[in-house]
């Protein structure tokens, strides 16, 4: 399959998982729960956490009702939205999407710098782990591990990705010369682990963090050394 061809199979599974019913712009609240319940708007029951679980009580309106129990991750159907169970340092909230959640931000497509052969990059990785603090959108403060350094020529100008390995992915949140003016203020990038030390980093499958389609994400941002001073004009831009 040639480079076009590939791309566009990826437009159209990266369309789906944002745009889709219960894709990631269908975010519409993170409610972070404490042990005493809450009652939250717009979802039945009262909420709270409990034992690492998310727990949802009276539902149906009664008391004496089956309770709730969401570990981080999974979900539930209620009248006309989908609860979803999250958990951030030990922290725990109830995350709900709606399929109108986009509409009623105005939000409806995502706008792209043109396929440019020429922003696959070629990489080489050097495989060190380390830890490095890191900062959510949020303000949230954490320690976060990282498993490689790739190193990069971008228009003649070295610069290194700090990734973390993913089930066969290498991942990453980086800033560029584009970013908060072109582009978004940062944006995600995956790309294959390589077996051996070279790998091919495609810059136009750059994507948009979550937190661009909802401000209800806490997107972790670029650390340090991922904020480069070179643009990269590939990959998606902004929402619109």
């Amino acid at each position: 399959m040639d480079l076009r061809a590939a791309h566009e199979d990826w437009l159209r599974e990266r369309e789906e998982r944002v745009w889709g019913e219960r894709g990631i712009a269908s975010l519409a609240a993170t409610h972070w729960l404490w042990s005493e319940p809450l009652e939250l708007e717009g979802i039945p029951g009262r909420w709270h956490a409990a034992d690492g679980l998310v727990v949802g009580e009276a539902i149906d309106g009664a008391d004496d009702g089956a309770a709730l129990r969401l570990a981080p991750g999974e979900e539930a159907e209620l009248p006309g939205i989908l609860v979803r169970a999250f958990e951030r340092d030990g922290s725990f909230a109830l995350r709900v999407l709606d399929p109108g959640a986009a509409a009623k931000r105005g939000i409806s497509r995502i706008e792209r710098f043109p396929l440019d052969p020429a922003a696959r990059v070629p990489g080489l990785v050097r495989r060190r782990t380390s830890e490095q603090p890191t900062t959510s959108v949020d303000g949230h403060l954490a320690t976060g591990e990282f498993d490689a350094v790739v190193e990069l020529e971008l228009d003649g100008e070295p610069v290194a990705l700090a990734v973390q390995e993913d089930e066969g992915w290498y991942f990453a949140a980086f800033s560029d010369a584009t970013s908060g003016g072109e582009s978004h203020p940062f944006r995600f990038l995956r790309f294959p682990v390589p077996e051996g030390e070279q790998a091919m980093v495609d810059f136009n499958r750059a994507f948009l963090p979550p937190c661009a389609f909802s401000d209800h994400y806490v997107c972790v941002l670029p650390v340090p050394g991922n904020r480069w001073t070179v643009p990269v004009r590939a990959g998606e831009r902004v929402v619109a």
